[in-house]
């Protein structure tokens, strides 16, 4: 099953810039703004997209966070945890220090206890050699056909990408990809999607050739559709979209107004051929976080 109607979201305590994440992630732009007036245009953006996906009847969990420890970026789940149909938590090693402390034992709780998964694999112990992989940040699951597309960076560790293939039973297509300003993209679900019946991809990200064919092909040979995106668009957040469905099994393209706006006619008609589209405004999350719709998202699969 490649989406589910279920999904957790983290509500935060304290939405902030996070200095130790802004080494490799070039989206974030620290404007200078009050951390205050951030935090609080962060939540309002965040009960509005929790509201619009309850609108359109998908089961949102909400955690609200704890003021300590304090984690900045845990309005970003989808990094430290994933979930599998087959019963499985993985959780994952995290680049930033402060960023592994979102790794709440509640949460954990929640998750084992609510939400019926049955098996803790636990990749943590790759932070004590710096080798890092970051959920659904790092990988672009193939669920159907247990493929895991995964661009390298500081934060994507082939070797504990090979850790995970090995107990999930998933193979890996791995490649190298840059962004706009020529700097290693550091996480591959800001330049790639791959639903049910739709890729959406920047292949210009991919300047090896080899590379970009071995996607092209895995991706087609798997039945996609691929919707191609430029470096441009990657960096509105084009790429961070992510397929979910509503409980009645209505498949939903879900993404931030300013990726929405970034689509050219074609490119939207493709994907709402298969799927809804659905868009919120997201630009302080975006700015500060330099994450989008689909990093707020931490699918739920039981």
């Amino acid at each position: 099953m490649q989406t589910t109607s279920k999904v957790l979201m983290v509500r935060p305590a304290r939405f902030a810039f996070n200095e130790e994440t802004a080494h490799n992630n070039y989206f974030q732009q620290n404007l200078g703004s009050e951390a205050e007036a951030v935090a609080e245009n962060a939540l309002a953006e965040f009960d509005s997209f929790v509201k619009l996906l309850r609108a359109k009847d998908v089961d949102v969990t909400i955690v609200q966070d704890s003021a300590d420890p304090w984690t900045p970026d845990s309005i970003f789940p989808n990094n430290w945890f994933s979930s599998h149909i087959s019963g499985e938590l993985v959780l994952y090693p995290m680049f930033a220090s402060n960023r592994r402390l979102e790794r709440k034992q509640a949460v954990i709780d929640l998750l084992l206890r609510k939400m019926d998964h049955r098996k803790i694999i636990d990749l943590t112990q790759w932070e004590e050699k710096n080798e890092f992989l970051e959920g659904t940040g790092s990988m672009i699951f193939d669920r159907d056909k247990r493929i895991a597309y995964c661009c390298r960076s500081q934060r994507t560790s082939e070797k504990v990408l090979s850790d995970f293939c090995a107990k999930m039973s998933y193979d890996a297509v791995v490649f190298d990809a840059f962004d706009i300003n020529n700097q290693p993209i550091y996480h591959t679900n800001v330049m790639m999607e791959v639903g049910t019946q739709v890729a959406v991809i920047c292949l210009e990200a991919i300047k090896n050739e080899n590379d970009r064919q071995k996607v092209i092909s895995k991706l087609k040979s798997t039945g996609k559709i691929i919707v191609e995106i430029s470096l441009e668009q990657v960096a509105n957040f084009t790429g961070n979209m992510i397929e979910i469905k509503s409980r009645s099994g209505h498949p939903l393209m879900v993404m931030s107004t300013s990726a929405r706006e970034s689509l050219t006619p074609t490119q939207e008609n493709i994907i709402s051929t298969y799927n809804q589209i659905v868009s919120s405004e997201l630009k302080t999350i975006e700015t500060n976080g330099g994450g989008s719709a689909r990093c707020m998202i931490a699918e739920i699969f039981h």
